[in-house]
């Protein structure tokens, strides 16, 4: 019998990430990451970017790391934090913030659920040389957990609560992550899906065509009614 023999690759990186680790980033690079990371998601950006109120420190020298995630966190006797576990949340809901947030952070590297679209890398992505990093599947949250060593600071834990606050984490062997992005702009899932897409007729040859009865039905592959 044969086997798979392909073995990723697999890079760990060191926060904050500088240009040459960035570039070293191809599509499917499997990402561990050591330093510190900070979450961010809709209730930050509105607070820093649509309310004007002034960042809680300098945001790059925190990390130049934005994870779009809810911490599962708790508080422990002597008032530090316990964080069990991570889940990432879909980045492609924050699209319209990242290029104010990419020119105030610094950021360059943002981990999420999902990825984004060509689109988004092409036009917000690629002109701050920033790069997408996406979770691997779901349930993972425990997992991305055991990387997270203690919290440097949490802010606006009252105002925001748990899921939206601003948590500086650190971590060590943080992942695995997958380089859904490269700096070109390119995405591993649109790449993947257009291969795809491109012999998904081919499996169908020779089958009756489906009958359909119901409002917006298709089997148009590139077609969806929402």
């Amino acid at each position: 019998m044969a086997h798979n023999t392909t073995q990723l690759k697999t890079v760990r990186l060191s926060t904050p990430v500088g240009d040459a680790a960035l570039a070293g980033l191809t599509l499917g690079t499997v990402v561990y990451i050591d330093g510190l990371i900070m979450t961010g998601r809709e209730r930050v950006y509105q607070r820093l970017l649509a309310d004007g109120i002034a960042p809680p420190d300098d945001l790059a020298r925190i990390a130049n790391i934005n994870f779009h995630c809810s911490p599962a966190a708790s508080v422990n006797a002597d008032g530090s934090y316990n964080i069990g576990a991570v889940t990432a949340t879909a980045s492609f809901r924050f699209a319209q913030w990242l290029p104010q947030w990419f020119e105030l952070s610094g950021c360059r590297l943002i981990i999420g659920k999902g990825g984004m679209s060509e689109a988004h890398y092409r036009d917000i992505f690629v002109p701050v040389k920033a790069v997408y990093l996406t979770t691997v599947g779901y349930g993972t949250g425990a997992l991305l957990g055991r990387g997270i060593t203690g919290v440097e600071a949490v802010h606006w834990l009252d105002e925001l609560g748990i899921a939206q606050a601003m948590w500086v984490l650190k971590v060590e062997n943080f992942g695995p992550l997958l380089v859904e992005s490269d700096l070109a702009g390119d995405s591993l899932f649109e790449s993947h899906n257009r291969a795809i897409n491109a012999k998904i007729e081919k499996a169908y040859e020779g089958l009756k065509p489906p009958a359909l009865s119901r409002y917006g039905e298709t089997d148009d592959k590139t077609r969806e009614l929402i």
